[in-house]
């Protein structure tokens, strides 16, 4: 099994700061890309950020300059760094890898992976 358990949502006033970070556990051999989706209410899910396994990036536009997302492959972890949020940040926060799992007879995949989620509340 495998498991992505985010922490570090909360409620942050306009141009305050959050730090999300996702760890993944379990039957893993080997993480490709990993990443940061949200979903406001009404809306669909999004992408927010990526990185690969190699620390190559890529960032919505309107989170460009504000957000950077980060990982530490020894601890199979991935964070976003958020600075200067805005209401509209408000949204569920998701973590996402893309990962190659492993068990007594292989290794499988690639499989996507998602966490529980995270809530995000940008207020005054």
């Amino acid at each position: 099994q495998v498991q992505l358990v985010e922490s570090g949502g909360g409620l942050v006033q306009p141009g305050g700061s959050l730090r999300l970070s996702c760890a993944a556990s379990g039957s893993i051999f080997s993480i490709n890309a990993m990443g940061w989706y949200r979903q406001a209410p009404g809306k669909r899910r999004e992408l927010v950020a990526s990185i690969t396994s190699g620390g190559s990036t890529n960032y919505q536009d309107s989170v460009k300059g504000r957000f950077t997302i980060s990982r530490d492959n020894a601890k199979n972890t991935v964070y976003l760094q958020m600075n200067s949020l805005k209401p509209e940040d408000t949204a569920v926060y998701y973590c996402n890898a893309n990962l190659i799992r492993k068990s007594g007879s292989g290794v499988f995949g690639p499989y996507d992976y998602w966490g529980q989620g995270t809530q995000v509340t940008v207020a005054s």
